[in-house]
């Protein structure tokens, strides 16, 4: 896992500063006690670090997002007479569901665990909701997949797959937009500092995320004379995840600090790079050139999955350092204690 480093200090006096003046300290009173420092009980972290694997966890809420958004693509392509484009994001959408099921599974240790998940459904647990999504989304994606392989399919069964195709391509697409967004969620439904602070503007990047990067491999996988859709939503989904990202990293203050330092702070300043670099060549360049237009769309997929990776490493971060607990916690308390 990362190494970190403590809060910089000009983060520590702003901070610093603000809980002096909630204690109601006057200008040029002398300061009678030490500035408190963030320490915890023999050193241990005050909360827990997540003890999902990095892999497989940021994986999945990569693999998630591309599936949803390809499926959003297909469907479009499909009421567009897109036949490539509608073959190729079908495809990578049930490959993209594939994947981020086997690492869901994996972390999970042991495939009947995931079963035990559907046995009730509870609305107010994020992991329980998000399983009946992705039960509920992996059907339509299947039967959509299967319209454009008919030689896997057995011959009683094809006209049935035809008919039901172009619906089942609308349902994946509209649950789709479930999946993208329930991770997010899931992980600001934690008590892990910077993801829990971050969930008024989490669902909005992880969404964004998703359609820039499910454009960025339409872009990758589809004839240039098809991919117009495909460049709208990167510059669409781009917008939404960039401003997104960026009100997150400005509004928590110090505990958005491992979004903008740290080695998670670089990947995110990287992913950003890269998207804004893939949605300018997306919309200036891609529609006349084929070069162009792979190298658009692998820095946007790039970028999609960089984000994802940075977010969780900054999860981490934050339960490693007390001061990312504590100085947002006595902030509120003195707040409260002055309204």
């Amino acid at each position: 896992m990362t190494t970190t480093k403590p809060p910089g200090q000009p983060e520590r006096q702003k901070h610093g500063r603000m809980w002096e003046q909630g204690r109601g300290r006057r200008r040029g009173e002398e300061l009678m006690v030490p500035q408190a420092t963030f320490s915890s009980y023999y050193g241990r972290p005050v909360v827990k670090k997540p003890v999902w694997e990095e892999l497989d966890i940021a994986g999945y809420l990569f693999t998630g997002g591309i599936a949803a958004g390809t499926a959003l693509l297909a469907a479009g392509a499909d009421r567009t007479g897109r036949a490539e484009l509608r073959r190729a994001m079908r495809l990578s959408s049930l490959a993209a569901l594939s994947v981020s099921g086997v690492a869901l599974v994996h972390d999970l240790g042991r495939p009947e665990r995931f079963a035990n998940m559907l046995r009730v459904f509870k609305p107010t647990s994020p992991m329980s909701v998000g399983s009946w999504l992705l039960s509920a989304f992996a059907l339509p994606t299947a039967i959509s997949a299967a319209d454009e392989l008919p030689q896997l399919i057995p011959g009683p069964l094809r006209p049935l797959v035809q008919r039901l195709a172009p619906a089942a391509s609308v349902a994946a697409a509209a649950i789709g937009s479930g999946v993208a967004t329930y991770t997010a969620v899931l992980i600001c439904d934690t008590a892990v500092p910077s993801w829990h602070a971050a969930y008024p503007e989490m669902p909005f990047v992880f969404a964004g995320s998703a359609l820039s990067g499910s454009a960025g491999l339409a872009l990758v996988l589809a004839p240039v004379a098809e991919t117009a859709p495909a460049r709208k939503l990167a510059f669409f989904g781009a917008v939404l995840e960039l401003a997104s990202s960026q009100r997150l990293e400005h509004r928590l203050g110090l505990v958005g600090e491992p979004y903008r330092e740290h080695p998670s702070g670089r990947k995110m300043k990287l992913a950003k790079a890269l998207t804004l670099t893939g949605v300018v060549a997306s919309t200036l360049l891609a529609k006349r050139s084929r070069a162009a237009a792979l190298a658009a769309g692998a820095a946007l997929v790039g970028a999609s999955a960089l984000t994802r990776f940075a977010i969780f490493e900054a999860g981490v971060v934050s339960t490693e350092d007390p001061a990312y607990t504590v100085a947002p916690q006595r902030i509120r308390v003195e707040e409260r204690a002055h309204n």
